[in-house]
């Protein structure tokens, strides 16, 4: 199939056009970066530009049968700090390249969400999709108005709209900013000689998926005929302190940690349930927790 990755040079569209591929998918990337960890690929359509550019957006669905939107502008300690930014460039963005979709031909949409955030505090654990969508952050309460839109597109023009709301990925080529991605920010600065910094007292739980895992998520429903929500995680649940001893354990030594004040848009527990995922795509994770910890951690020792 012909397929348009919006945000493919990042973290998750570089993993998902490699699986694409790997599959036999022809690949347009729509990016306003060139590829970031690697020289681009060969029979890989690259088109640069902004995502609020609507002519080059309209010419990059030309021909295309599915779309994956990947692209995000913030995080949610980002999206907090500037919540008018938050919609600007993702809600009303997003909602613009919907209306190009109408009349495009395209026959798909696969919407990154967010596992993390969409259900804010849980009722239970582990969260199915059927859960109450309550987020007590920008960056939730957007995805969640986006979800909302794309089932409205999905009436307005028979636009199948897929949702994939991921836990927490992980792997290599992530970012090591350390606004998001404990996993891959705590490796780098491991690697760079500094201290952990924990916000909290590290008992927060969270789903750690592997970013290969949650590329062949995405590509299995892209390829199905299935529409609706999917949780994309692990199933299981560690804390942060879980995290810090697998790396110790995986790096063969005691990590210094600082511990800080927590902060008050972070959910206590987080663990999605995937039992849908599995029953209608056959799709279950692949790479534990230490296993995927390992291959980050020697891929970013490699450089």
């Amino acid at each position: 199939m012909n397929v348009l990755v919006l945000g493919g040079t990042g973290f998750i569209g570089s993993h998902l056009v490699d699986c694409l591929l790997g599959n036999g998918h022809r690949v347009r990337v729509f990016s306003r970066s060139p590829e970031r960890y690697r020289p681009p690929l060969a029979g890989v359509d690259y088109r640069h530009a902004g995502f609020g550019d609507i002519p080059a957006l309209a010419e990059a669905v030309s021909g295309v049968e599915v779309v994956y939107h990947l692209v995000s502008t913030t995080v949610p300690a980002t999206a907090n700090r500037d919540p008018v930014f938050d919609i600007e460039s993702n809600l009303v963005a997003t909602v613009r390249f919907l209306d190009i979709l109408g009349d495009s031909g395209v026959k798909k949409i696969v919407y990154l969400s967010s596992g993390g955030t969409v259900y804010g505090i849980p009722d239970l654990v582990p969260i199915p999709e059927t859960h109450r969508l309550a987020p007590i952050c920008s960056y939730g309460i957007v995805k969640v108005a986006i979800e909302n839109y794309l089932r409205g597109f999905h009436r307005a023009h028979a636009l199948d709209a897929v949702i994939v709301r991921p836990s927490n990925p992980y792997g290599p080529r992530q970012g090591h900013f350390g606004v998001q991605g404990v996993i891959g920010t705590f490796l780098a600065r491991i690697a760079r000689g500094e201290e952990l910094e924990v916000w909290g007292d590290g008992s927060l739980v969270r789903d750690f998926l592997y970013i290969s895992d949650l590329a062949e998520l995405c590509v299995r429903v892209g390829e199905s005929d299935v529409s609706g929500v999917y949780n994309g995680g692990s199933g299981r649940g560690h804390s942060i302190a879980d995290i810090i001893a697998i790396m110790e354990k995986v790096i063969g030594r005691d990590l210094s940690v600082t511990y800080r004040s927590g902060r008050g848009f972070d959910v206590p527990e987080v663990v999605l349930d995937i039992a849908a995922a599995h029953r209608d795509l056959n799709w279950r994770p692949r790479i534990g927790l230490e296993q995927g910890i390992r291959r980050t951690w020697e891929a970013l020792a490699a450089g």
